[in-house]
């Protein structure tokens, strides 16, 4: 059975929603909306919010009136759930290869230009640029598309390695009629939950220097380099001030989960507040542990388990692994009494982005965890979208 339909959640008292449930705080979200529009207002850059993380059509909506350019998905279908609910500018940060997912690429790449829209891609390889040009000749597409040469910047992922080989790419994007060469792809994913701030510091200047060194290699060819794309929630003050990134992709900024908050804060960055939950309640108590409803089906835990919100540190409780179904709960602080049988506690995911593709749909609250109403419901429309 699927979480509550819209009709029968809109107007419940935050108390009253069912467990386990993954609730947005919409006043915490609003206002990181807020601090990371004014950033990017203050630093002149453009922001590129990644919708992977919350996989909405509606939440990508609000983003953009607020200031956000588009949105980055990580894979195709993501792309198409998103422009299937009207967001209309649209840059899969990944390479895609198979070409079959290529001609559905090149088709929506169409239909996004017949409406004032825009889809972008990420390449790495010879391979890569070939498939997808011959993918733009079998969909007869006019249009074209634009494409970001992927450079690795630290990452140890995708990308080819900055300087030459990239600059070859950038040419043979260019050499493509329908193909166009939009700038380099240079995000450093794995520095943003450097928990040292002078680490994920140290870390972003060798990825901008290795931007500028290949965007300078690619300029003095010839071929302008219109943008260098990247950042995360973790990083995105030393993007914004380098003067070689002209767009933030990040997007953890929206709810901020568990690992996030571990990070040492960096006083140049915006605060940003917790603001995805999922609600659980006490379903059995034992004399050293209590037991909630809410296990990992509900959350995910790549990143490390939930943190049980709410509470002072001397009141503190721990959340232990129970399994698909369950969480157990101990006494951390000094002062913490285990919660009652029934007693609801609101959890923070240790990673956002995984945690919201467990959900049909995110509840809104607005007015606070405690005292709030369902305001809205969030269709997650690009749940499960992996192709």
């Amino acid at each position: 059975m699927k979480s509550t339909p819209e009709h029968a959640a809109i107007g419940l008292r935050a108390d009253q929603i069912d467990t386990p449930a993954a609730v947005i705080d919409l006043d915490a979200m609003e206002r990181n909306i807020q601090r990371m529009a004014a950033f990017a207002r203050r630093h002149r850059v453009r922001w590129r919010p990644h919708a992977k993380m919350h996989k909405s059509a509606a939440i990508a909506l609000l983003l953009e009136q607020a200031g956000a350019c588009g949105h980055c998905v990580q894979k195709t279908s993501e792309a198409e759930a998103l422009a299937a609910g009207g967001v209309r500018d649209l840059f899969i940060s990944n390479e895609v290869i198979a070409p079959a997912k290529l001609l559905r690429v090149a088709r929506l790449a169409a239909r996004l230009a017949a409406d004032g829209g825009r889809l972008a891609i990420a390449v790495d390889s010879p391979e890569g640029i070939a498939r997808l040009a011959e993918a733009m000749d079998a969909a007869g597409s006019s249009t074209g598309i634009d494409v970001f040469v992927e450079i690795d910047v630290g990452q140890g992922r995708c990308g080819v390695p900055p300087g030459p080989e990239a600059a070859a790419l950038a040419r043979a994007v260019a050499a493509r009629p329908r193909l166009r060469f939009a700038g380099l792809h240079a995000y450093q994913g794995g520095a943003q939950h450097l928990r040292a701030a002078a680490e994920r510091r140290a870390a972003i200047a060798h990825a901008v220097h290795a931007a500028a060194g290949t965007r300078a290699l690619i300029e003095a060819a010839g071929l302008p380099v219109p943008l260098v794309t990247g950042a995360g929630t973790g990083t995105l003050v030393h993007e914004a001030t380098s003067g070689v990134y002209g767009e933030l992709q990040a997007g953890s900024f929206l709810f901020m989960d568990a690992d996030y908050a571990a990070n040492e804060p960096d006083a140049a960055q915006p605060a940003f507040e917790h603001a995805l939950f999922i609600k659980t309640q006490v379903i059995s108590t034992h004399p050293a542990h209590a037991v909630c409803d809410a296990g990992h089906k509900s959350h995910a835990i790549d990143s490390g388990l939930p943190l049980v919100h709410g509470l002072a540190p001397a009141h503190a409780l721990r959340y232990a692994n129970g399994g698909d179904e369950h969480g157990i709960l101990h006494a951390a602080g000094p002062q913490a009494r285990l919660p009652a049988l029934g007693q609801a506690l609101w959890l923070v995911p240790g990673h956002c982005d995984p945690t919201v593709n467990l959900h049909d749909r995110l509840l809104g609250v607005r007015g606070g965890l405690e005292h709030g109403v369902v305001e809205r419901v969030i269709e997650v429309d690009a749940r499960g979208a992996l192709t």
